[in-house]
């Protein structure tokens, strides 16, 4: 997958970048392995505001953001998904100006285990709940929400039909494959939204962490098929050996650097778990969980 990576981006946190006819981004001061340079918050619009993932609680962003807004009153608020890097900054925004937030839903699972990753917004909950292929239209934009779970299962991209532009969030990221952490995340859910987001002719992707993807179908099936040849990678190791995920890690990410082999024991696991939705492996649970093929 390396060699279709755009890794070409420059880390502006002051000032909104210019991207095409009606966008800007603005972006996060919040990288991490798993943000690259930080959270890319698009703003679309000039006399009525679509702002896509307005980001994580940092106040000098978010201070920069209102900014942006300035004394425009129509702000609608779209969410990809309630990662928090990507949703908190709705809540504060909505105290400060008067705004409408959209996304697929809250996120449900009040248990999920934050120690891998950032973790989720258990408090955001949108004003509009947006069904999938829904359009919202203001001044001088539309926009379509398309769910697309796996990375979450409350994930949406949205596309601004105008421009023909594909926001992808997390779902489909420049920089780097997209973790899935299970038990929300779900591999097979994955796979089946990337060939759902080809079924659309959208020129340009902008993932929200990351720089534009030109060649998005090309892209796209390349992520296909590295997930499917991971799943191939797995079955093939298992007919020679049972083997536990921290294993199968030390096998296939031997070049990684080991600071990011927690979020591969994630996909690991996404892709056994895929694998054994539809029959082909099992798992042995003794002290430590083994995984055999069927």
């Amino acid at each position: 997958m390396k060699q279709y990576y755009n890794k070409e981006f420059e880390a502006n946190y002051q000032n909104a970048e210019i991207l095409d006819f009606n966008v800007r981004r603005l972006l996060a001061p919040n990288p991490s392995p798993f943000t690259y340079y930080g959270t890319g918050t698009f703003i679309i619009g000039d006399q009525e505001l679509a702002i896509i993932d307005p980001g994580p609680k940092i106040d000098k962003h978010i201070d920069n953001l209102i900014k942006l807004i300035g004394n425009i009153k129509n702000v609608h608020l779209f969410i990809t998904h309630t990662h928090a890097d990507h949703s908190p900054a709705a809540k504060i925004l909505k105290e400060k100006i008067n705004c409408i937030t959209y996304g697929y839903g809250p996120y449900t699972r009040k248990n999920y285990d934050s120690d891998f990753e950032e973790g989720h917004d258990l408090t955001f909950n949108p004003d509009i709940i947006l069904s999938d292929g829904e359009i919202i239209k203001g001044k001088n934009w539309t926009i379509r929400a398309i769910h697309t779970p796996g990375h979450t299962s409350n994930h949406m991209c949205y596309g601004l039909e105008e421009n023909s532009i594909l926001f992808t969030g997390d779902h489909i990221m420049g920089w780097s494959t997209t973790v899935i952490v299970p038990p929300d995340g779900n591999m097979t859910a994955y796979i089946e939204s990337l060939r759902k987001v080809l079924l659309y002719d959208y020129k340009t992707f902008y993932p929200t962490h990351g720089g534009a993807i030109i060649k998005p179908k090309k892209y796209v099936k390349a992520l296909i098929t590295h997930r499917l040849m991971r799943q191939k990678q797995i079955t093939n190791e298992l007919s020679k050996n049972k083997l536990s995920v921290k294993e199968m890690v030390s096998k296939f990410y031997k070049t990684t650097d080991k600071k990011l082999w927690p979020a591969a024991e994630m996909s690991i696991l996404a892709n056994l778990l895929s694998l054994k939705s539809k029959g082909k492996v099992i798992d042995e649970k003794n002290k430590k969980t083994i995984w055999k093929l069927t």
